[in-house]
């Protein structure tokens, strides 16, 4: 989302950046609050990481539209239950549902989401795609954390580091991204 209005929505909801990062046996995502239109922040607060899916032993998080987001945060909810909570079948039905369904083609948003064992970013493209080095980012400030966590990573051992310390980095650089973290770990 580029923040500007067009004539056929008005202003468009922008402004996020989610991390992924997974290192010593821990993956961590963190996600800033801020929820700006145009040049306003709206919200300070808004919580874009949670845990879902039974016993919640899935963390996701998201970047672009809220509404669109929560839709895509049930429909993996039901996935996980559909296939006992395999992430990566539950990813892939998510996208293909996410890339063919009528309803669902239109939802702008991006989803990082994670077990034990996986990491994995989604698009409404129909990708399912699990990052390079246990590092991802995305929204407006993800390329900003995902240097920042990349040039950390060969220094510090925390994953939990890593993920605070670049949203720090992409906070100062990215007028879409505040300060205001919630860090969820698996």
């Amino acid at each position: 989302m580029d923040g500007q209005s067009d004539s056929h929505t008005g202003p468009r909801w922008h402004g996020t950046t989610i991390i992924g990062v997974s290192k010593g046996g821990k993956t961590v995502i963190a996600g800033d609050g801020q929820v700006s239109m145009g040049n306003t922040v709206m919200k300070p607060n808004a919580r874009k990481v949670r845990r879902i899916g039974k016993g919640e032993t899935v963390v996701a998080g998201f970047a672009g539209a809220t509404a669109d987001a929560f839709t895509l945060f049930e429909r993996l909810e039901k996935k996980l239950e559909q296939y006992s909570g395999q992430l990566v079948r539950a990813a892939v039905e998510l996208a293909k549902d996410w890339r063919t369904d009528k309803y669902l083609r239109n939802l702008e948003a991006l989803m990082i989401v994670a077990d034990k064992e996986t990491m994995l970013v989604l698009t409404g493209n129909g990708d399912v795609l699990e990052p390079e080095g246990g590092i991802a980012a995305i929204g407006s400030g993800g390329n900003y954390a995902l240097s920042a966590a990349r040039a950390l990573d060969p220094y510090e051992d925390d994953a939990e580091k890593i993920a605070r310390r670049a949203m720090e980095v992409a906070a100062e650089v990215c007028v879409f991204t505040n300060d205001r973290v919630t860090v969820e770990t698996v």
